[in-house]
């Protein structure tokens, strides 16, 4: 009896320290069983990313196989448009020659008259509508717009607003006279060497690259019939068929060493940029577009 009593005594002692340590280890033991369903649970979801992750780069690998051959694609149009503008230029005997040719002989060019018709057709409109306050208000600052992908106003309307394509000195105006006993038929300006050349305007690149002695040649197709011509470059970072705004960079002069015609002609020791407007094929005084205080600045 009496050991029994000392043995209820000692499990009175120990049960409820058994008991605690129960209680712990099932805790402990319900906690691992939650991490297990956590990370079988991560487990998966890791798999479902990678198979994710798999599917898109299977997508992306698609997407740049494709684009590369568009790329590819493209560069070789381009160049094909390139070899045929060059042809252009070795066959056309006049600049109304090449314009003609290039707008219904190489796409890009068609893309750009195509694009100026439809722009001459949406100020059409605006002017049939009456809209007064829109044409006032657009004419106020027909450039401020760099997102425009189209003239915002018709090229007639810009007359005394247009900057020069750049700064330098007016070596032979419109109509002074030529060495050969006519008059000169557009601007040319001597400018510094290395000096970059700026768009006058808004417009579609018609042609771009080299023609006889004008050295590298830009043509703007500004819309309405008017085409703004730049000559003497020596380096032309536009394409044909792009669209340019008033005042973006399109080439380089080059340092003076290379003499295009008109340098020669005047016998200007700067590099020489020639500036010819045309109308319906025609050359124009160009004189009434500019700024005025452009004039200002380039003749000193």
């Amino acid at each position: 009896m009496l050991l029994t009593i000392r043995t209820s005594m000692l499990l009175g002692a120990v049960v409820p320290e058994l008991k605690a340590e129960t209680e712990a280890l099932a805790a402990d033991l319900g906690e691992l069983k939650r991490l297990r369903t956590s990370i079988a649970a991560e487990r998966d979801s890791l798999s479902h990313e990678a198979a994710s992750l798999g599917v898109e780069r299977e997508r992306l690998a698609s997407l740049i196989a494709v684009r590369q051959q568009s790329q590819a694609d493209a560069e070789t149009a381009l160049g094909a448009e390139r070899e045929r503008a060059a042809d252009l230029a070795r066959q056309a005997s006049s600049l109304k020659e090449l314009i003609t040719r290039m707008e219904s002989e190489v796409a890009a060019a068609q893309r750009a008259a195509d694009a100026a018709r439809a722009a001459d057709e949406a100020q059409r409109k605006i002017a049939e509508a009456d809209a007064e306050s829109v044409k006032a208000r657009v004419a106020a600052g027909p450039f401020k717009d760099p997102a425009r992908l189209a003239p915002v106003i018709a090229f007639v309307d810009t007359k005394g607003l247009l900057p020069l394509p750049a700064t330098g000195r007016i070596i032979k105006d419109f109509g002074a006279p030529d060495r050969f006993g006519g008059t000169e038929k557009g601007l040319s300006i001597a400018t510094r060497p290395r000096a970059v050349i700026s768009s006058p305007s808004d417009g579609w690149v018609a042609f771009a690259g080299p023609y006889r002695t004008y050295g590298e040649l830009l043509i703007i197709n500004t819309g309405g019939g008017y085409y703004v011509v730049l000559a003497g470059m020596d380096r032309v970072d536009v394409e044909v068929g792009q669209f340019v705004l008033a005042g973006e960079p399109l080439g380089t002069m080059g340092d003076g060493s290379v003499k295009t015609a008109a340098a020669i002609a005047l016998g200007a020791a700067e590099p020489v940029l020639y500036v010819e407007f045309r109308k319906d094929g025609a050359a124009i005084d160009p004189s009434p577009w500019w700024a005025k205080s452009e004039m200002e600045k380039v003749r000193g």
